[in-house]
This record gives structure tokens, sequence and C-alpha cells, in this order.
């Protein structure tokens, strides 16, 4: 059975404590950082192996193009979705267009490597959020919602779910709420006409949402990831999203407000979140494991709509790729649009500076 928990590993292939936390009852998925990727092979061994010790178990990244990409090394880089805004500016079929073979690229290597999901897109606007900024696709909600859109229906078509991030918007305040508390208090009126409406208006697309770490003072004293107001009456009840809702890290700075791990955690699942995530982190994510216990199950077939199509492995990334139909026309796609004619100075940024990654956090 799929747990509630979604943890980490520490390298490139498991170790035995891995092993040992990634096969307790109540943990239901991974997910993969940066320093767990070593190149295609190496990636869809340790997923391979990862199954072979928890068979129902999720396995997710963050590679949403741009700075926050953890496979880099032989992947087909990807522009941050800002680009693709900016091209929305001067094109908008084009922009449109590349949106959707930039979804499909994507998931079909993530895939691939034998990974089920990336969480992704980001539907914050861009505004003054210093962890957000091109990450968003534009600061124009009709713009989000058209090429958001456009992306999910690429990902879908090559068999990946969808996520949404970060519920309801987390793109109009400056702090970062992987290192700090996070608070926006605009009225929830303003919120739901502004930056809620790029999650409302893509609900057909979504298969999954995960909330801000961010409080909105004048709804709930608490962060939206542990509030059943966002959650249950508004996400649920009020927008009727019946996907799943993967909590933000709960070991970031913007959670710790709620207690120690074992509280987030619960408080998460009872505020509606289905899984929780635990990263960076491992004498939390150990707390974490063994606080879930008492927890219910998530709801099995909920979760089981998040599973990846994952390709058999042909010996290599190309030849594992060339199964989906469109990964060779996206690819030339992508990168004759946005990388054949970039300097090498703008590739670099977008492509390997882990560096100036706003998620890198640990």
């Amino acid at each position: 059975m799929y747990g509630v928990l979604m943890i980490d590993i520490d390298s490139t292939a498991l170790t035995p404590e891995d092993v040992s936390l990634i096969k307790q009852a109540q943990v239901g998925g991974v997910i993969l950082f940066a320093r767990n990727v070593a190149n295609a092979a190496q990636v869809r061994a340790l997923c391979d192996d990862i199954r072979y010790h928890n068979p129902d178990i999720l396995i997710g990244v963050d590679q949403e193009g741009g700075r926050v990409a953890r496979l880099r090394e032989g992947f087909t880089p990807l522009p941050a979705m800002g680009r693709l805004g900016d091209l929305f500016d001067q094109d908008p079929n084009r922009a449109l267009s590349c949106a959707y073979d930039c979804g499909y690229l994507m998931a079909t290597e993530v895939m691939a490597v034998g990974i089920d999901l990336s969480f992704a897109p980001v539907l914050d606007r861009d505004g003054i959020s210093q962890v957000i900024g091109d990450r968003s696709f534009h600061r124009k909600t009709p713009a989000i919602t058209a090429l958001a859109a456009q992306f999910m229906r690429g990902m879908k078509a090559a068999g990946m779910a969808t996520t949404g991030k970060h519920f309801p918007g987390h793109g109009a305040i400056a702090p970062d709420s992987h290192v700090s508390e996070a608070i926006d208090t605009r009225s929830l009126a303003d919120i739901i006409d502004s930056d809620m409406q790029p999650f409302a208006q893509t609900l057909p697309w979504l298969d999954a949402v995960m909330p801000a770490h961010v409080i909105f003072s004048q709804v709930d004293d608490k962060p939206a990831g542990f509030s059943k107001i966002w959650l249950k009456d508004i996400l649920r009840n009020q927008l009727k999203f019946e996907g799943v809702i993967f909590s933000d890290d709960l070991s970031m700075a913007g959670a710790k407000a709620v207690g120690d791990i074992g509280a987030r955690v619960k408080a998460a699942i009872e505020a509606g979140c289905d899984i929780a995530l635990v990263c960076n982190d491992r004498v939390a994510a150990h707390e974490a494991a063994a606080a879930a216990q008492e927890l219910s199950y998530p709801h099995q077939n909920r979760i089981k709509t998040m599973c990846g199509k994952i390709p058999m492995w042909q010996g290599d990334l190309v030849s594992t790729c060339q199964q989906f139909d469109y990964w060779k026309q996206a690819k030339q796609n992508v990168t004759q649009t946005f990388f054949d004619t970039q300097s090498s100075t703008e590739a670099a940024i977008d492509n390997t500076a882990e560096s100036i990654d706003p998620t890198n956090y640990k």
C-alpha cells in the first residue's frame, strides 16, 4: 500500500539505512535531489532498486526547467518557464506550442529514467517573491493559464500526471519559505481574485496540487499546507478538486512553527494533504516514519493516478526516449527555440548553475 510519507535518500545508490526507511509501512514515496543524480543510467538503476524494495512507491523530482533542474548531465536542457512568458508576449502561438513541447520533453526524459512525476508546473504569479521569479510563466493570469495548460497537455500526452504549485500562490510576498517564515496579509477576496486564479482556471488539467508554506493571515493563522480552510473548505469543497494534495517539504523553515516533525506530518495530513514530504533531514525522516504509523493510509486509487508510464529501459537515455513518438520533435523544437541562438552565458544559467537554484536550500 502507498503510505503517507515521501522521503529522500542519501546518494546515488541505496544505503542499508535507505532501504530500511523506504520499506517502512507508511513510506509511499521518494523524492530525488541533485545529489542522487550522476547520469541517466545510474538514475534508472537507482529507481529500479527503490521499486525492488518497495513496489508501492512514487518517485518524484523537481524538474521544472531553468534553475530548478535535478537531472542535468546528458538530459535536454529546459528553459525557465518565464522565458515562455517572454515569448508569449512576442508570439503567443509559438509560445503555446513550445509550452506543450517543454511539458512533453520534460515528462519523457524524467519517466525514461524511472521517475513517476516531476512536481510541475509552477502556477504562482511572477511578483516580488525571492524564490519564484522566472520559475513562474508570467505575471498575468491569462498568460499563466494558457501556457500552463499547454505545458500540462504535453505532460499528460507523454503519460505523466501534473502537480500545480504552490497553492493558493507564493508570488506576491518577498520572503522565501524555504528559509524563513512567509506571511501574506491580503484579504481572501484579493487572493482569490488574483493569485488563486491560475489554479482555479487550470483545474481540468491538474492531477495534484502542492500548497505553499505561506501564512495568509487574514484567512488562517496556519500556513496553507496545514490549513483546513485552504485545503478542505476552499480547494476540495469550493473548487471541487479531487486529485492528490502533496505537502511541500515539512523540513522547510516555513513549516517549523507547527511543531516538531511528527506534529507537522500529523497536522498536514489532518488538514487535508494526502502525502507529506520530509526532505534533507534524515533524523526527521525516521521520526516522521514513526509518527506516521498512527495515521490512516491515503486514498489508494487517488495516489495511483500519479504513477507515470515508465518505459522499458533500452540501455541509454536516447534509445529509451525514442519509444515516445514525439520526443525527438519536441527536443528539436525546444532546443532550437531556446538554446541554439542563446549565448553560452545564458545557457549556463539555464542548464548548469545549481548554485543559484532557489530551492537548493540544504
